[in-house]
């Protein structure tokens, strides 16, 4: 396994991370969930990404349970959350004082650890003073309940205003940002944060590296039965992976790519991104063993792309965003 800095910090994450979204407590059995974090942590991934969004919290009791029952030493890896999706009552919602605090104090329980090693806003909150919840955070942080925050989809301007007033009041700033990031999703990450990195050392945890399973050509002849498209409640999921049928043409041209360079397109995919040194980590996600154990490859994968390798994939997807001049 790989290791990267988390961008300025000196805290160590490696290069594949294991997520729980739309599996734990929801698609998959809590002995599934149990064998493949045994099987990730077990191949050195360290960081499992979790959220208290995730199935309503059920993802982090299950995370939990298996953190306990495993009895790893603490310092051999790290978990998050994230706060904003609490629930539909006053105070159960968005980034308050009151929410982030008593968010964390459940997320704390519902793991089964004295802190949380990263903490993300999942979602930028209009409704509540970007002051107000840098404060919570930096006090979550000099309490020992959290040791990094960050964001999670906010916007350059965004992440720049709280850093700003995490500076200018003493507080600790935002140390990384959780975008989505992946052949089809580029702009943010490649582009609108390209000057964070530099600036205030921005560190990324990407998710959605297979757009949804769209980059595993999967979905290249409609939905088999069994995949996440087929829950309830993602239709809006569906429409945005299976809406667009340029998308489906180009995975077709990347799947005979990578079978030309001895690979899977899967491989292809995380490969690609990992190949990006401003993503910290590369969050993945699987409901089978076989299918983890399979992405653990990308790491190798990552290794052999030569430039003219990533010249052919940007010009089958035709997408590459162009930074400004300045």
């Amino acid at each position: 396994m790989e290791y990267r800095r988390l961008r300025r910090s000196g805290l160590q994450v490696s290069a594949l991370s294991f997520g729980s979204w739309l599996t734990f407590g929801q698609q998959i059995k809590d002995q599934t969930a149990e064998k493949l974090m045994i099987t990730a942590y077990d191949a050195g991934i360290n960081f499992f990404d979790n959220a208290e969004g995730y199935a309503r919290g059920r993802s982090e009791k299950v995370m939990g349970k298996i953190l306990k029952k495993c009895g790893w030493p603490r310092d051999t890896f790290v978990v998050s959350s994230k706060v904003y999706w609490g629930g539909e009552l006053p105070n159960q919602t968005g980034l308050s004082l009151k929410h982030v605090v008593e968010a964390c104090r459940a997320a704390l329980k519902r793991l089964q650890v004295d802190y949380l090693d990263l903490y993300f806003c999942h979602r930028p909150d209009q409704h509540t003073p970007i002051e107000e919840t840098v404060r919570a955070m930096h006090n979550l942080i000099c309490q020992g309940k959290v040791l990094y925050w960050g964001t999670s989809e906010w916007s350059a301007q965004q992440i720049m205003e709280a850093y700003g007033i995490a500076r200018e009041y003493h507080l600790t700033p935002p140390t990384m940002e959780q975008p989505q990031y992946n052949m089809f999703h580029r702009e943010r990450v490649e582009v609108e944060y390209h000057r964070l990195y530099r600036e205030i050392g921005l560190g990324t945890t990407i998710w959605s590296p297979l757009a949804s399973g769209l980059l595993t050509g999967k979905y290249n002849d409609g939905v088999p039965s069994g995949t996440r498209l087929e829950l309830e409640g993602l239709d809006w999921l569906k429409e945005k992976v299976l809406g667009d049928r340029q998308k489906l043409e180009k995975v077709k041209k990347l799947a005979q790519f990578a079978k030309q360079t001895g690979t899977s397109l899967s491989l292809l995919a995380l490969a690609w991104c990992l190949k990006n040194r401003d993503v910290s980590t590369v969050i993945t996600g699987a409901t089978k063993l076989k299918h983890l154990k399979e992405n653990l490859g990308a790491i190798d994968v990552a290794a052999s792309l030569s430039d003219n390798d990533l010249e052919t994939i940007d010009q089958i997807l035709d997408n590459k965003p162009q930074l400004p001049r300045f």
